[in-house]
């Protein structure tokens, strides 16, 4: 059950008060706390901003993972010390280590391994491995002679092979890891760009896009043998955000209607029966995630005079208004849930530079389970 009371929500979360800001030990690598608690000027909610503004950080993509499962740390990437790097954020205490000593890190690839005592990352032209609790990382893949790395990466749930885009002028292409050796086989190639390659969860297949613009980009999902290739024949308009259900059996996506009257709306795709099916209208989201179950969202409003972070109950299609994202472009604001669906972290420059922040959420939305590491 959902609660959708404003005064039965709390204010803060377990472990995370003005005494988490302490000095982190004195170890390389080691950065103290920058969080910093305030009470949101629309809502008073109490929102903890994570990271300090004065540099900027940033949440991987939205269908990476970026929080533990018993959301006890947090890796994300950061120009703190002076080059962009990963870090691991302790969610209880607010210290951070550096975690890559990367040239060309790209912000958005760090994806969780199911462990947790590995992540994924690309950097330059190499895909690593490497270490949550230091700076250790191995070499899995280098993109081959004239390729450079395209936009978009996954890990599979297994964490046995990934998903990256390769181009060069003229040509792109999905291209499919295997982790342990880094043989890579190719599953698509096009003239036209492809990006977002999303590993479906307990199914051998990916999700990605075709096209350059918004309103032109397509939805296509292939085989990890590279068979069943073929455009989804979802609603028309354009295509916002899409993700994989935590069951892989269905996509959720952002539709943006060509008549700029309507509004945005959820939609969901089946794959294996061809079904495309109306979820909920929006207070035009810009952007949006879900939690585990598919049974919430989270989006960020792209109106200017209502720059809102909200919640939709799928049940009751209703929103309630989290907070203000006041971020200078909402198309970037990206939004996780907690494995267990008790809190929101999202990314906004709200503050003048791109930062992490945290809202609980655990007397509005239902506790999912979680897996063991």
């Amino acid at each position: 059950m959902v609660s959708l009371t404003r005064r039965r929500f709390v204010a803060s979360f377990a472990g995370l008060s003005a005494g988490a800001c302490l000095a982190a030990d004195n170890k390389p690598g080691m950065y103290p706390s920058e969080i910093q608690r305030y009470a949101d000027e629309a809502t008073d909610f109490s929102v903890f901003r994570l990271t300090d503004p004065a540099h900027q950080s940033w949440l991987p993509l939205a269908y990476g993972r970026a929080i533990s499962k018993k959301t006890e740390f947090l890796i994300h990437s950061s120009d703190r010390s002076g080059s962009v790097q990963a870090y691991r954020l302790e969610l209880k205490s607010g210290q951070s280590r550096v975690l890559t000593q990367a040239a060309d890190l790209v912000t958005g690839s760090l994806t969780l391994a199911p462990d947790e005592h590995e992540f994924a990352y690309l950097a330059g032209q190499l895909l690593y491995m490497g270490r949550t609790n230091g700076v250790h990382a191995r070499e899995v893949y280098r993109a081959e002679e004239g390729f450079q790395f395209g936009s978009g990466f996954s890990l599979s749930e297994d964490g046995l092979v990934a998903a990256l885009i390769e181009e060069k002028p003229g040509l792109s292409r999905l291209r499919l890891i295997t982790m342990r050796t880094g043989v890579a086989a190719t599953l698509v190639e096009s003239s036209e760009p492809l990006s977002d390659p999303e590993a479906r969860p307990k199914r051998a297949g990916l999700l990605y896009r075709k096209g350059t613009e918004v309103n032109t980009s397509e939805l296509w999902v292939v085989n990890y043998d590279g068979g069943q290739n073929r455009k989804l024949r979802v609603a028309p308009g354009s295509l916002g955000t899409a993700l994989w259900s935590g069951d892989g059996r269905t996509i959720v996506y952002l539709n943006l209607p060509a008549d700029r009257k309507q509004l945005n709306n959820i939609r969901e795709f089946t794959p294996d029966t061809n079904e495309d099916q109306f979820v909920s209208a929006t207070s035009q989201f810009a952007t949006f995630s879900r939690n585990p179950d598919t049974s919430v969202f989270v989006g960020a409003s792209g109106s200017k005079a209502s720059p809102y972070l909200l919640l939709l109950v799928r049940s009751v299609k209703r929103e309630l208004t989290l907070c203000q994202h006041r971020a200078s472009d909402p198309r970037q604001v990206t939004a996780f849930f907690s494995p267990n669906s008790q809190r929101v972290i999202f990314q906004s420059d709200r503050d003048g530079k791109m930062a992490i922040y945290s809202i609980a959420v655990e007397r509005l939305v239902e506790e999912t389970e979680t897996e063991a590491p």
